[in-house]
């Protein structure tokens, strides 16, 4: 009877050992990746290069214009930053940037642009300069101001041509 248990043991073992599946999936993973890379040198012209016949049957692109605007110069102007400042000045150019058409209105205000950032940069201290961020958060106030003297929808921004200090 031990040889019995024993041969149906044995027999047990005989049965056919199912295939491995990795071989299978590893060679779908690796035709997927060579495809799509082959697909991506070709279509980015690193194999072949780029067919002569599309280059030349390609339309030049159209230049898009931008917004139809004018700049109007404010005058120079030199700020003494006061006596805690050990006669220090500020040297200040900027564009202001005008819709077309309105530049003859702001214009015409240049005067009053130039007393509000003349009041305003006489009002500020040296610290206030010589933070590194400082000027981005200067000419949002400034813009702010002119956009009060000017009226809405005459500036559209403040350029700084110069910001120095001596």
């Amino acid at each position: 009877m031990a040889e019995d248990v024993s041969e149906e043991i044995e027999g047990e073992d005989d049965a056919p050992k199912k295939k491995s599946k990795l071989p299978l999936i590893l060679g779908l993973v690796l035709a997927l990746v060579g495809g799509g890379g082959s697909f991506f040198a070709i279509y980015s012209g690193m194999l072949f290069g780029a067919p002569a016949e599309d280059t030349e049957a390609e339309e030049p692109e159209e230049v898009i214009a931008g917004p139809e605007v004018e700049f109007v110069a404010v005058d120079p102007m030199t700020i003494s930053l006061g006596a805690a400042a050990d006669n220090r000045h500020l040297r200040f150019r900027a564009n202001l940037e005008v819709p077309k058409g309105k530049e003859d209105g702001v214009t015409t205000l240049l005067p009053r642009v130039v007393d509000v950032l003349n009041s305003y940069l006489r009002a500020l201290e040296v610290a206030d300069l010589e933070d590194p961020a400082a000027l981005t958060r200067l000419r949002a106030q400034m813009l702010r101001r002119i956009q009060v003297v000017t009226g809405p929808g005459q500036v559209n921004d403040l350029l700084v041509m110069e910001f120095v200090m001596n």
